[in-house]
């Protein structure tokens, strides 16, 4: 029930998030409530929305997770065009307000929707390692400590502040190659609409060859479309990298969470996956701040691109460390391969 309060009190907290900045002078003011309160909004959606479809569903997990989240992807090729036209037609005060009055329509109606997912069943037998049954061994506090946890933050750490700064400053960077503001902010369009197509595209991988190998192979191929930033300066080179771009990032994203599901079980699901994301928040911060400081030291924004193509690098080199699947999971997907048919990893 927990996880259905959090997503129906969400709608609330953002529209009060768009609502409070609009109403206060820059900049500090406008950070504070900005910042605080959306990322409470955020973090009220995401987390519990993802946990309770892990529950929900058994079979073609890492699909149906990458489903629920992606509305995210679609946010970006509708919202920010439309809140760049509300910009240039009115001021950002009355922009604010107004997709603040739209979340509330849509969204509250939305969260009511949600149901609670389907009890827990305890299994007959209690287990103390990662090889039984998920979760029915699992402490928070113990997971919390566990090599599993260290290495599935650290990895959602690293991606996030490897794709974030190179996201937030596509751009202005777009615009300095001499792209007009409207052209450039449709590149980000065209990197959420491939984020859709990725997580679309990566949850049925993952649930045929399972979520760890996809992961480390999508943040591969972020991480190379990264440093291919530093060779572009042209409309048509930007949409085709932002496809690239958006669909490894995007697609990666849903993973994080089938791999907790996978370790941790249904139980504390909601717990450790919160806790990882906040983590993950971490970097999501770090990179467009890192990104602002790089500009504003060397105005320049390659060392931007080459410090997230190294951090993405290094979100693959954490994601090979992970350790090995509990045993149902491994055994279902083994089932799944020789079927053909996709197996929940």
């Amino acid at each position: 029930m927990a996880r259905v309060r959090s997503s129906s009190a969400a709608p609330c907290s953002w529209v009060r998030a768009c609502f409070s900045p609009a109403a206060r002078p820059p900049c500090s003011n406008f950070q504070l409530a900005y910042g605080v309160l959306v990322g409470l909004a955020a973090g009220a959606f995401f987390a519990p929305m993802i946990a309770a479809a892990t529950v929900w569903f058994e079979n073609n997990r890492s699909l149906a997770v990458s489903l629920v989240s992606a509305g995210m992807g679609v946010a970006p090729m509708t919202i920010s065009p439309f809140a760049r036209w509300l910009i240039s037609t009115y001021d950002w005060r009355t922009a604010m307000m107004i997709v603040g009055l739209m979340a509330w329509a849509l969204l509250i109606p939305a969260a009511l929707l949600v149901r609670q997912p389907p009890a827990v069943r305890p299994s007959a037998s209690p287990a103390s390692g990662a090889d039984n049954d998920p979760g029915t061994g699992w402490s928070v506090a113990g997971a919390l400590r566990s090599p599993q946890f260290v290495v599935l933050a650290l990895t959602f750490f690293a991606c996030c502040a490897a794709h974030s700064g190179p996201i937030f400053h596509m751009v202005s960077y777009a615009m300095l190659c001499g792209i007009p503001a409207m052209a450039a902010v449709s590149i980000y369009s065209v990197e959420g609409l491939s984020g859709l197509g990725g997580r679309l595209l990566l949850g049925i991988l993952a649930d045929r060859l399972g979520a760890k190998r996809v992961l480390v192979c999508g943040l591969l191929v972020q991480a190379l479309a990264i440093g291919t930033y530093l060779y572009v300066s042209k409309l048509a080179e930007f949409y085709a990298l932002a496809i690239v771009f958006g669909t490894a990032y995007g697609g990666v994203m849903p993973l994080y969470a089938v791999l907790a599901r996978e370790y941790f079980g249904p139980r504390i699901m909601g717990t450790v996956f919160g806790a990882a994301t906040m983590v993950s928040s971490l970097g999501m911060a770090f990179g467009p701040w890192a990104g602002g400081m790089i500009f504003d030291t060397f105005h320049d924004y390659r060392w931007l691109y080459i410090g997230a193509l190294s951090v993405g690098l290094a979100a693959m080199a954490i994601a090979l460390t992970f350790p090995p699947l509990p045993s149902r999971s491994r055994e279902r997907l083994q089932a799944g391969l020789k079927s053909g048919f996709p197996a929940s990893t």
